[in-house]
């Protein structure tokens, strides 16, 4: 098998210069006024600088990550968010217009219930389903795959989520196990028996329920689209263009669960780094797709199992961090900006994670030693974060401005750095989430 994304391609620098301004442009936005499309585009820019490392940034930008607590502001609760998409179309003008932060956070996380309920998903409990009207949705962890099914998975992964995986986690899709093998069907004496199965009717209803959970998606985009080109013709860049992840993460979370991964690196070692690289290329098709029918270079990646604690040094350089750099690296081949959010700790991975090229990738640290991450990533890298959500909570305004000041001096004043929180905010005192960000604004212009 080829060997591919082990080296960046001498046109990704071109091909992010590309992105970017097609990104910044704001082309196709209905931009409310010539001042709205010049803070739209200042705002972008000041991420772009942010990431490349070319010039600091005229002020740091400030981007948190808002979470639930948009809903929790406009005294509404996460069921009437997900159920009432009117309701939510409110409920995100109000906290951007309050607030007034440089990117916005689209709605992505807040998905229509409706649908979740059609296709009886088990991965999570949410609002009104497993769980009470206010409170946020919940991950149930499983091993939803088995150990003896990596082979499955290597073999024919999309094969493996129609006829295996989804019926497990859709209970509404549990006729798509009957699904026929769809290579067979380009002989003619195979079409017959390749089509025959869509007579039936357990198909049949899994499909009726997937369409119907369709519909309702579109219901929801409906709303959220609009929402989204109103909040950038306001002025508001979003914060990214796209998702992807780890492969190993993409396994780890909701294929075979914590306990099972952890299991894997020891009874089947081979198996899971075999599974890991045939999940590469998915993750990098996943980002540039999106990224590229989305105008916006930057994709959001969250990593989980890869932090301090979890794993070895040994194990993160064998599991976890080999097939990270590749869907990195394809990423950037293509002009995307991957997001990186370290969740936890990673101050045992940064100098790992300085292995990459320079101005190409964004790290929003969450609990990692800010100063540290400046030293090492923050040579070749964007790096942001990452007032922390029990001092958001608990803290005082003056505690919290404190510790933007502590953020802004140390990491932030020669650029390269987006102060933004080391998670959501949810529960946040509202006085806390309007100090960091009306004094970070402010005090972060460059003198």
């Amino acid at each position: 098998m080829k060997d591919r994304w082990t080296k960046v391609e001498a046109g990704a620098r071109e091909n992010q210069e590309k992105q970017f301004a097609e990104w910044i442009s704001g082309k196709g936005i209905p931009f409310q006024s010539p001042e709205a499309e010049a803070d739209y585009k200042e705002r972008a820019g000041l991420i772009k600088d942010a990431i490349q490392l070319v010039k600091p940034p005229k002020r740091v930008p400030v981007c948190p990550s808002p979470g639930f607590f948009p809903i929790q502001y406009a005294g509404a609760t996460p069921y009437e968010a997900m159920y009432d998409y009117d309701a939510l179309v409110r409920i995100w003008t109000k906290y951007c217009a309050d607030f007034k932060p440089d990117t916005y956070t689209t709605v992505g996380n807040i998905v229509p219930g409706k649908a979740l309920d059609i296709l009886d998903f088990t991965l999570y409990k949410w609002p009104g389903h497993g769980i009470p009207k206010d409170q946020t949705y919940q991950f149930s962890e499983g091993a939803y795959m088995k150990a003896e099914e990596y082979q499955d998975l290597i073999d024919d992964p999309s094969g493996y989520f129609l006829r295996v995986y989804f019926p497990r986690i859709f209970r509404s899709l549990k006729g798509f196990e009957k699904l026929p093998l769809f290579p067979l069907m380009q002989e003619i004496p195979n079409v017959p028996p390749g089509i025959g199965p869509f007579g039936n009717p357990e198909i049949q209803k899994s499909f009726q329920s997937l369409m119907d959970a369709g519909s309702e998606v579109m219901r929801w985009a409906d709303k959220a689209q609009p929402l989204n080109k109103t909040m950038m013709g306001k002025g508001y860049p979003t914060i990214s263009g796209g998702f992807s992840k780890a492969p190993f993460d993409a396994i780890g979370d909701s294929l075979r669960g914590t306990s099972g991964i952890m299991m894997d690196m020891f009874r089947h070692q081979e198996e899971l780094l075999e599974a890991c690289e045939r999940m590469t290329p998915i993750m990098i098709r996943a980002g540039v797709s999106a990224g590229k029918a989305n105008g916006h270079p930057i994709i959001f990646m969250p990593l989980h199992k890869g932090a301090d604690g979890f794993m070895s040094e040994k194990q993160f350089l064998t599991f976890y961090w080999p097939t990270l750099k590749k869907v990195i690296i394809g990423l950037i081949n293509e002009g995307m900006v991957p997001l990186l959010f370290a969740e936890g700790r990673y101050n045992t991975r940064l100098e790992i994670i300085s292995d990459l090229p320079k101005g190409s990738t964004l790290w929003l640290f969450d609990l990692t030693d800010m100063v540290r991450a400046k030293q090492t990533v923050g040579k070749v890298a964007g790096i942001a974060g990452n007032v922390p959500l029990p001092l958001l909570c608990t803290g005082s305004v003056d505690e919290v401005k404190q510790y933007c000041k502590n953020l802004i001096d140390n990491v932030g004043r020669d650029g390269g750095f987006i102060l933004s929180t080391g998670a959501g905010m949810d529960g946040a005192r509202i006085e806390n989430a309007k100090a960091m960000i009306e004094f970070s604004k402010e005090y972060g212009r460059n003198k």
